[in-house]
């Protein structure tokens, strides 16, 4: 730590290179945005290329054709650049291991189920065998006329008797669908669906590991975790189907450790114990076809110590490498054939290509204006003030200007004592409060010259009290419900002005009434990440920031995520004159699914089109019996219409063997 006592304060220049590394932009930026030689913030959106977009430019393109702020801009191709680098990573790592077998990800929808969205990381995803899951009815309904016959589409989550025969319909179709198993009972219905159709279904299975997960999110794995099977529970499940001669159908294998893993030796420890259980079973005589690790690869937001969900400590290549070689090290010691492997990857492919635009539409300053007249007469403790702030223009060492602080602290409490006595008037009180924020200014403009390292307690007192307040045209709720819900870190900055030194300390509060409509922590390599450094605000000249990595869960979370809508709503009122003590004034029925398409751009009568030709392209072949297609299509027609939660009375049971 630097010597108070002793330090002569400095001055120092600023280019676009210190903002870049102020807010922190190498570490959550993926190489995707930088600040260009304007000053701007600027995206290579192609991970290939050098190709570059001035995000300023996009801005004004926008506006001119009469978008308005605030504004979310998607970068479709760094969609295609990480579908891209996730699979290359796999591919890498199968061929440095002399893996015998290969990888496909899965996109889960839920994560953006936005139509452009999918339809991109399908698209890119082509060359590379890309699949889907989803993981409730309508998620089941949006994406069965997408994946055709070509894609592996997996079913997870809790699955209703109306899902699992929408799953057995896809499979007479020929779709690669597999119901992925989470409970016993889960198991008992599909069978018996089955057995209904005199037909052995295709299906994987969830595993409850031991090893559990890390985060936030750690309970989505370990033997706590609401979803999956135990051990016996499997092994009943297995000598079920081996009795009924189809363990062949079992085809995949499959554990989740929770969204964003945060340490990789988690992620190393669940794969080992789960292919130890591949091995068993392969060498049992099953023919498990595919290894699913799940999601939870992460996305490097920013975080630190005090938020580590908000971070990683690892890269795709690590990843990769994790998977691929564990599998293969075990599989050679047991002697078993290698599994496809599989990953349910959504928010390391989706969360960079989105940022919010938003405006800033003022500033409120907590600090005093300058005053320009002194009181005629002015009382002792203005006098005593106004030579502490004309000493502080004399002063060269940290040691004084700490004593001529704490001597201004001890002034304005005796001035704000005074006041409440009535010996202080109002005009000699605004002075000597305009002085001390005066004073107050130029000691933390001090400190941060001499950039102490860790700064002292009264420059990270100085910083909250000087915190300027910046009022963004946004909704925290609307845009960012992660940040508010769970503390989730997203990187914020300027777009523009980036040349320049940000001189101010501000928080980024939204238009909301609620106290909560504000960002509380940042990402910057500022020491204390409650506030975030900003220029000057000019009125009447546009300032924009920047929301990154919001492409993620942050669009579909808050009224959307996984198309599950509105529930549906009663008004009670109590009433003595009525039976039961109350009455129901009205009843508002819940979202349909083909409303809630809709709004993420599913129209239904193009699922309707894109489901009537698949199935005609059946019959046409052969592969299904006109009476059975259109039995199969008007269900999926029908089922438009449900509502998207489960239906009680056909949901499976808890019961177990």
């Amino acid at each position: 730590m630097t010597d108070r006592a002793s330090t002569t304060l400095v001055n120092r220049t600023w280019s676009s290179s210190d903002a870049q590394e102020l807010y922190a932009m190498d570490v959550w930026s993926d190489g995707f945005f930088y600040v260009n030689e304007k000053g701007h913030v600027a995206v290579k959106p192609v991970s290939e290329g050098e190709l570059s977009v001035d995000v300023t430019d996009v801005i004004a393109e926008a506006l001119a054709e009469g978008s308005t702020l605030p504004l979310l801009i998607r970068f479709q191709d760094i969609i295609s650049s990480r579908v891209r680098r996730l699979n290359h990573k796999f591919r890498d790592a199968i061929a440095e291991a002399s893996y015998d077998g290969e990888y496909r990800s899965i996109y889960p929808i839920k994560v953006n189920q936005l139509h452009e969205v999918v339809a991109e990381v399908l698209e890119a995803g082509k060359e590379f065998n890309l699949g889907l899951e989803c993981g409730s009815r309508a998620e089941l309904i949006a994406a069965l006329p997408l994946v055709g016959d070509v894609h592996l589409l997996l079913c997870n989550g809790v699955k209703d008797r109306t899902m699992l025969n929408l799953m057995l319909n896809a499979q007479v179709l020929g779709q690669q669908v597999l119901p992925v198993i989470e409970k016993y009972s889960e198991f008992e219905q599909l069978m018996s669906l089955a057995d209904q159709r005199d037909m052995a279904p295709r299906m994987g299975v969830r595993v409850k590991l031991s090893t559990r997960g890390s985060g936030r999110w750690f309970e989505s794995g370990g033997s706590g975790s609401k979803f999956g099977l135990t051990v016996p529970e499997l092994m009943h499940m297995v000598h079920e189907l081996e009795r009924r001669g189809i363990a062949d159908k079992l085809e995949l294998l499959h554990f989740h450790l929770g969204s964003q893993i945060a340490d990789i030796q988690v992620l190393r420890a669940a794969v080992r114990e789960i292919t130890q259980m591949y091995a068993d079973l392969c060498l049992r005589g099953l023919q498990i076809r595919f290894l699913d690790v799940g999601g939870g690869l992460g996305v490097d937001y920013g975080g630190d110590g005090d938020n580590p969900e908000s971070s990683i400590n690892y890269g795709l290549r690590e990843y990769a490498n994790i998977v691929v070689f564990a599998v293969k090290e075990i599989c050679e010691e047991r002697g078993v054939q290698t599994p496809v492997l599989l990953s349910e990857s959504g928010r390391a492919l989706t969360a960079h290509h989105s940022m919010l635009v938003v405006p800033v539409l003022g500033v409120h300053r907590p600090d005093s204006p300058p005053m320009s007249q002194m009181p005629v007469d002015p009382h002792a403790v203005v006098k005593r003030m106004r030579q502490v702030s004309d000493a502080i223009k004399n002063i060269r060492n940290i040691g004084m200007l700490f004593e001529v602080f704490h001597d201004a602290q001890e002034i304005r409490e005796e001035s704000e004592q005074l006041a409440r006595l009535g010996y202080l008037p109002l005009d000699h009180l605004a002075q000597t409060d305009s002085l001390y924020w005066t004073i107050c200014r130029e000691v933390l403009r001090l400190l941060q010259i001499e950039d102490l390292n860790p700064p002292p307690n009264e420059q990270l007192e100085l910083e909250r009290q000087l915190t300027d307040l910046y009022l963004c045209d946004f909704s925290v709720f609307q845009s960012i419900p992660d940040h508010w819900a769970i503390k989730q870190v997203f990187p914020v900055m300027p777009l523009d002005r980036l040349d320049e030194e940000p001189t101010r300390r501000a928080q980024l509060v939204d238009l909301t009434c609620d106290s909560d409509g504000k960002i509380s922590e940042y990402v910057s390599s500022n020491a204390n990440r409650s506030w975030l450094p900003l220029h000057n605000f000019k009125q009447g000249e546009p300032y924009y920031l920047g929301i990154f990595l919001v492409g993620a869960y942050q669009e579909i979370l808050g009224d959307a995520h996984n198309l599950i809508g509105r529930v549906g709503e009663v008004h009670v009122y109590a009433s003595a004159d009525e039976p039961g003590n109350f009455w129901i004034e009205e009843v508002i029925k819940g979202i349909s699914i083909k409303d809630m398409l809709s709004q993420v751009q599913y129209f239904p009568n193009d699922l309707d089109r894109r489901m009537s030709e698949l199935i005609r392209q059946k019959i046409a072949s052969g592969a299904v019996k006109p009476a059975e297609g259109m039995r199969i299509l008007n269900n999926y027609v029908k089922r438009l219409d449900d509502f998207t939660y489960c239906d009680a009375d056909s949901s499976p049971g808890q019961v177990s063997p």
